[in-house]
């Protein structure tokens, strides 16, 4: 196969309300696997870093010369697809453009639909395109044996392949990220998910997976957790720490503590070896399986943050929701986390069909009484391709038509998927929002165990934001 040029796109814009910018660590996984195999130059954008508009980021592709070009899009930015997909091939008539991320997992067949794209890879990345460039630079051009691809015929017709998308198994095969195609530094200066500033930190996935079955989410990466091993995190924390001089890491895994064992094994290989980083886990624990083993474990090898997941205060909305969380287990826990003055987010979910008052009390008293230090009280959105979608469309439709999806996320979209008026649901979120962020003890437990205070004061603003919604009783 001959030398090609491969232009990769994170497409997302940010805002006030989605703010949160981070390395696009799928995509430098994918153009790390890719370069191994194939004789590429590659170069990757992130939109959300600059708030490139699509003509800009046609320009610098058309600049790169790209033979191939790859947008990986969320089903939130997938609005963004039409302008840059028609961009990129005025730019570039020849181009191979092919979609990817997680809204093309989510909208199946429907991924090409008003988009000017050749193929769309559903899952992980690596092995379908690289079976993908085989099959177009190697092969005879034949696409219909990739499992899960989404692709136009001759003539225009839309084609989904039969079969599971394919995984890659063992995480420890897989290159390091492409972490050389972007300028880390440039993520310093931008806030995250953790709430703190101006750090040199470097973003990590460990594994991919998710064994559990809430309805709301998305199975991309299957319901079986593949994690790198210990060995393999610390030489990816290690080769960070030399080359960008990072000693702050952000664990985005859905669900890191699945596996005790894994989590100890990997604090004792820190201690073993004196290597001080702080590390962080902003998306989320299943805050019901740590033990105080794991959770000392984890304070004594540098964790000084946290996500916490407790969703819905009552039994039945977790059984509904298949999330099934002991709660009184994962309330102990909490206590236990934040005994070691480890810094608490929560995400808290109001809204499910079928809830009632007394559960979205139930959850708003549950959250305010836990040791969280900061909290989201998000709205039940329900994305294309989750069971909770095809529920709500199968009940009740009617309720799905106003959604607009549009570089929304969790506090911006505003649905009502209760049998409760519209004033009652989004009273109850205001409520939640005023009972929590203006309560003087946690404002006082804010500035003991934040991991930044100085930096306290840039944060007015969105604190602000976010308490005021409830004390003025403004929606958004």
């Amino acid at each position: 196969m001959k030398s090609l040029r491969l232009f990769l796109v994170n497409v997302g814009l940010r805002t006030f309300s989605n703010f949160w910018v981070v390395p696009p660590m799928g995509v430098l996984a994918l153009a790390a696997y890719l370069r191994q195999k194939f004789p590429l130059e590659i170069r990757v954008v992130n939109q959300r870093l600059e708030n490139f508009t699509a003509e800009e980021i046609a320009r610098q592709a058309a600049e790169f010369g790209a033979d191939i070009i790859g947008l990986s899009v969320l089903t939130t930015t997938a609005c963004l697809l039409p302008e840059m997909t028609s961009k990129m091939r005025a730019a570039l008539p020849n181009a191979f453009i092919v979609l990817g991320g997680p809204h093309v997992s989510a909208a199946g067949e429907l991924a090409l639909d008003g988009f000017d794209a050749d193929v769309a890879v559903s899952g992980e990345g690596e092995r379908p395109f690289e079976l993908l460039l085989r099959a177009k630079y190697e092969g005879d051009g034949k696409l219909d044996a990739i499992p899960g691809l989404v692709w136009r015929e001759k003539d225009g017709t839309v084609v989904q392949n039969p079969g599971e998308p394919l995984f890659v198994e063992d995480l420890d095969t897989l290159p390091m990220p492409a972490y050389d195609l972007i300028d880390l530094p440039a993520y310093w200066h931008k806030q995250t998910i953790v709430p703190m500033l101006y750090r040199r930190y470097a973003a990590l996935v460990t594994s991919r997976g998710c064994p559990f079955h809430c309805i709301w989410c998305h199975n991309i990466f299957g319901k079986r957790i593949r994690s790198h091993s210990p060995e393999r995190i610390v030489e990816e924390m290690t080769f960070l720490n030399k080359k960008y001089g990072v000693s702050d890491f952000e664990m985005l895994d859905d669900t890191f503590n699945y596996h005790g064992r894994h989590v100890i094994e990997f604090c004792e290989l820190l201690n073993s070896r004196n290597l001080k980083f702080k590390w962080a886990l902003p998306n989320g624990v299943r805050g019901d399986l740590l033990t105080r083993e794991v959770i000392d474990a984890m304070a004594d090898a540098g964790l000084f943050m946290l996500m916490f997941a407790l969703e819905s205060g009552s039994p039945r909305i977790q059984k509904y929701t298949q999330k099934n969380l002991n709660i009184p287990r994962f309330l102990e826990n909490c206590k236990m986390v934040a005994d070691r003055r480890i810094f608490i987010s929560a995400c808290c979910m109001l809204g499910f069909p079928t809830e009632t008052e007394e559960e979205l009390r139930k959850t708003i008293d549950t959250a305010c009484a836990a040791d969280f230090h900061t909290a989201s009280f998000f709205i039940v959105t329900p994305y294309p391709g989750t069971p909770l979608y095809d529920m709500v469309k199968k009940d009740h439709p009617e309720k799905l038509q106003n959604i607009d999806f549009s570089m929304a996320n969790s506090t911006t979209v505003r649905v009502n998927l209760t049998d409760l008026p519209d004033e009652v649901l989004f009273g109850y979120q205001r409520e939640a929002a005023r009972r929590f962020f203006l309560n003087p003890n946690r404002i006082a437990r804010i500035i003991r165990d934040h991991p930044q205070r100085l930096a306290l004061p840039a944060y007015l603003p969105l604190f602000t934001y976010r308490s005021l919604i409830g004390a003025l009783g403004k929606d958004h």
